[in-house]
C-alpha cells in the first residue's frame, strides 16, 4: 500500500469526520463519538499559525491524521506536541509511522525544535510501541487522566528530546 502524506486542507473536513467516527480513533484520543462535520469545517478553516496538520492518504482515501502544535510560550518555543489517529481498518499498516516520520522531519529539519511531547492512554500498546520506535520515552503517568466509555483511564506522558 502506498501512503501519501500531505498537509491538511479545509476540503478534508468530511474525511476527518469519517476517520474520527471510527471507534478506535475516538477511543484512543480525546475526541467524542459522532463528530459533527461543522466542527471539522470550523477547525480546518481557522488553523493557527503554530499548528500543522497532515493527512495520510491511500487509494485517494484519508486514512490517518496528525496534528502538530508548536508551543507559543517564549520559553517553550523549542517544544511541540502531537496527536495521531488512524482509521480502524488501517491500523498496523504503517500509517502512524509515516505520519510520525513527517512530524519529526518537520521538527528536526525545518522548525529547529528539540522536544516533541504527547499523551497516550496506558492501554494503547500499539501506539506506545510506535512512539518508542521513534525515540519517545515515558516520562510519567497521570492516573484517571480522561473519561472513556464509562470509566476513567490513565495516560502516559511521552517525549522525544533531540540529542
Amino acid at each position: 500500500m502506498e501512503i501519501i502524506i500531505r498537509k491538511t486542507e479545509p476540503s478534508d473536513a468530511a474525511a476527518l469526520q469519517e476517520l474520527y467516527a471510527c471507534e478506535k480513533a475516538y477511543s484512543g484520543t480525546l475526541q467524542l463519538p459522532h463528530p459533527a462535520l461543522s466542527m471539522w469545517e470550523t477547525r480546518l478553516s481557522n488553523t493557527p499559525d503554530n499548528v500543522y496538520g497532515y493527512v495520510a492518504i491511500a487509494d485517494e482515501e484519508v486514512i490517518g491524521n496528525l496534528g502538530f502544535m508548536v508551543c507559543v510560550n517564549q520559553r517553550r518555543r523549542h517544544v511541540a506536541s502531537l496527536g495521531i489517529s488512524v482509521k480502524d481498518n488501517y491500523a498496523g499498516q504503517g500509517v502512524g509511522s509515516a505520519l510520525l516520520a513527517t512530524s519529526i522531519d518537520l521538527a528536526d529539519n525545518w522548525l529547529n525544535l528539540i522536544r516533541i511531547e504527547l499523551t497516550v492512554f496506558v492501554d494503547n500498546q500499539p501506539a506506545i510501541s510506535l512512539y518508542k520506535k521513534f525515540g519517545f520515552v515515558i516520562e510519567g503517568e497521570s492516573p484517571a487522566y480522561a473519561f472513556r466509555n464509562g470509566e476513567y483511564v490513565s495516560a502516559y506522558h511521552m517525549a522525544r528530546v533531540k540529542g
